[in-house]
Formats: structure tokens, C-alpha cells, sequence
């Protein structure tokens, strides 16, 4: 029996957790994980292991979408499987990193989020809006931000495996990207059945992150790299007005 859902979390917006073994602590909320400041000695281990975890959930959610939606194009459903051969790999990625500098599996809470709001999202429309249109894209801008330091670091092994996830993020947003351009001129009215999953998306990721866990935003859009991934210049200035208030909040609350 999965444990009870955090108390501050709204149940209709989290489905179950993803299955994880007895090693590993799954927490709903971000101020219940190991969140180290910059500088301290274990906040790249920390971060490793937890990115470990989000890789899996992303290819649990791709994969569930494949069982879920059987009747979906074939296109679709070949580019679905591809996406969860390339999260199968970031995972063992993160976890080689892992692991070879050190770290012990288990050794830091991880979180749940992603797999239980993607649970509540039940057309495929808004899958692809929520985890690729924006939880992908997201960590679009962060890997992009990401590959700098590592480089200015001079740790050619973490850049080059950044730039590998950056590679396949922009496909796997791309592809969502154009299934949905598709599908809207389609049945213009599956954009309501979208413009739900993202409010219920939206809703779910500010109660499990709250305002405290929005002052972490420190890296700005990806521009040149949006574009390739199919977003139009209207959606990326969109994105760029959305970014710089969460940075302008982040600063004040850190003033």
C-alpha cells in the first residue's frame, strides 16, 4: 500500500506513486527533500540522484502513455518508444554519476511529482502538453544552463552527458510539438481536453514546490534551442515573460 498523500497536496491533481524498491525515500514536496545551497560539498551528488529519479519517472510516463493509448498513430507511439530508450539511458547516466563519485542509491529522498500529476491526465493531449511542452521544456532551459557550469568547472565527463540529454530533450519536444499542432487542427476542441491537463499540471506543481521552492529559478529560456524543439516566437517571448517574473520573485524573497 503506497504511502497517504502529503496533506497540503489536493488529491484530484495526484494520481498513485511510481513504484520505487526499499532503498529509496519518495517524498511530495520539494521543502521534504535534501535541498543543499550552493557551494555545499554534496549538492552535485544530491542533484545526480535526484535527477536519476526524474529520468525514470519520464520513461514511466512514456511508457504508461504507450499501454495507455494503444490506438494512438503509429508514428506517435515509435516516437513514445524511442523517448523511453533515450530516459532508460539518462537514467543510467545520472546514476553512473552517481554512483562513481561516490554515492550510495537510497542515500537522498527523491521526489514524486511528476509521475502522480501525470496520473491524474487522462488524454494523451495533455500528456504530451505537461510532460514534454513543459516539464521537457523546462529542463530544456536547465540543461542548457547546466552544460556552462559544468564546462567553467571543467568537468568534461558531466558536460558531455548534459549535452547528450540536451540533444534528445529537443527531440522529445519536438515531436510532442508537432503530434499536437496536428491533432488541434484535427479536433480543435481537443485543446480544451490540453488546456485542462496544464491548469491541473499548474496546480500540482505550485503545491508541491510552494514559493519556496520557486526561489531555486535561477537560469533563463533557452531561446535558439525552443525554436529547434518547434515552439513559435509568440510561445518563447511568452516563456521569456513567464521566466523573468519567477526570477524577479526569486530575487526579491532572496533579498
Amino acid at each position: 500500500m503506497s504511502a497517504p498523500l502529503h496533506p497540503r497536496l489536493d488529491p484530484a491533481c495526484f494520481g498513485e506513486p511510481a513504484a520505487r524498491d526499499e532503498r529509496f525515500t519518495v517524498v511530495d514536496i520539494w521543502h521534504d527533500c535534501v535541498n543543499l545551497p550552493d557551494g555545499h560539498p554534496e549538492k552535485a551528488q544530491e542533484f545526480f540522484h535526484r535527477q536519476m529519479n526524474e529520468e525514470a519517472a519520464v520513461l514511466e510516463n512514456a511508457a504508461r502513455s504507450l499501454w495507455e493509448f494503444p490506438d494512438a498513430d503509429w508514428d506517435l507511439r515509435m516516437w513514445l518508444a524511442r523517448q523511453c530508450a533515450d530516459e532508460a539511458r539518462h537514467t543510467e547516466n545520472y546514476r553512473r554519476l552517481f554512483v562513481s563519485r561516490g554515492g550510495r542509491l537510497g542515500q537522498y529522498p527523491v521526489l514524486g511529482f511528476q509521475y502522480r500529476i501525470l496520473g491524474k491526465v487522462h488524454t494523451l493531449i495533455g500528456r504530451l502538453a505537461v510532460q514534454n511542452r513543459t516539464f521537457e521544456a523546462d529542463g530544456l532551459d536547465a540543461v542548457t544552463h547546466a552544460i556552462t557550469e559544468a564546462r567553467e568547472a571543467g568537468d568534461d565527463e558531466l558536460a558531455a552527458v548534459y549535452d547528450a540529454q540536451q540533444a534528445d530533450e529537443i527531440v522529445h519536444i519536438r515531436f510532442a510539438n508537432e503530434w499536437i499542432k496536428r491533432e488541434a487542427a484535427r479536433n480543435p476542441r481537443a485543446l480544451i481536453a490540453m488546456g485542462q491537463a496544464l491548469a491541473l499540471a499548474a496546480r500540482g506543481f505550485q503545491q508541491t514546490f510552494d514559493r519556496e521552492g520557486s526561489r531555486v529559478s535561477k537560469y533563463g529560456v533557452a531561446e535558439d534551442l525552443r525554436t529547434q524543439a518547434g515552439f513559435s516566437p509568440e510561445e518563447i517571448q511568452d516563456f521569456v515573460v513567464i521566466t523573468e517574473h519567477r526570477r524577479a520573485i526569486a530575487r526579491q524573497d532572496a533579498g
